[in-house]
């Protein structure tokens, strides 16, 4: 079992250090907000990841894995992260400091990061090909303790990710001046346009499928 829960530890961090929509969206925040704002986006693609792998778990692989259920995520995915990239571009022409309340910043930030990680189409394959992943970890039949060991190791190195990303980001914008905030603000815009782009490419192949039925 702790073999396991090791191994899911370094799967998790490796998953969650990939550089992607969530970072490029602490970034942001983080530039604009500092820590708090910076966590809340980590925590909230938490909760994302906690649901598909709820399902995962729960047996519902096959269907995560069928185009009908990828091709929404995926275009609803596309459209959010454009619409982000659009926003955050428009963020850098504002003020670089926090021009609205924390709380609501952090509300804000907290729905930006559940919304990405429900509609990341990475985490349906992932958490859908859970069965594969366990058996090449050495689980042939897992068990349901055998789950619980790797969710705990997992989301225990995500929760771990998520105070080390906010914080060394918080730090890091902890003195910036403000050209270099409006400069984050709209590197992130370009970034996730670009993956919001790349994502909706992504798309094709399973429309094509499913117009194909």
């Amino acid at each position: 079992m702790l073999e396991l829960f090791a191994a899911a530890l370094a799967l998790g961090l490796v998953f969650n250090a990939t550089p992607g929509a969530i970072f490029a969206e602490t970034l942001r925040y983080a530039a604009r907000g500092g820590f708090r704002p910076a966590l809340a986006v980590q925590l909230g693609s938490l909760a994302g990841d906690a649901t598909w792998a709820a399902l995962g778990l729960a047996g519902a692989g096959v269907l995560m894995q069928s185009d009908e259920l990828r091709l929404p995520v995926s275009l609803a995915g596309a459209a959010y992260l454009i619409w982000l990239a659009r926003d955050a571009w428009l963020a850098a022409s504002r003020a670089a400091s926090v021009d609205d309340e924390p709380g609501g910043q952090q509300a804000s930030a907290l729905r930006a990061g559940i919304a990405l990680s429900m509609t990341n189409p990475q985490n349906i394959g992932f958490w859908g090909a859970l069965g594969s992943a366990m058996g090449a970890l050495g689980v042939e039949q897992p068990r349901a303790i055998d789950y619980a060991v790797f969710f705990s190791g997992f989301m225990a190195a995500s929760i771990t990710w998520a105070f080390v990303c906010a914080g060394a980001l918080a730090v890091a914008f902890r003195r910036a001046a403000d050209h270099w905030i409006r400069l984050t603000c709209r590197l992130c815009a370009v970034a996730l346009l670009g993956l919001g782009l790349a994502s909706l490419h992504a798309s094709l192949d399973p429309l094509q499928a499913v117009l194909a039925r």
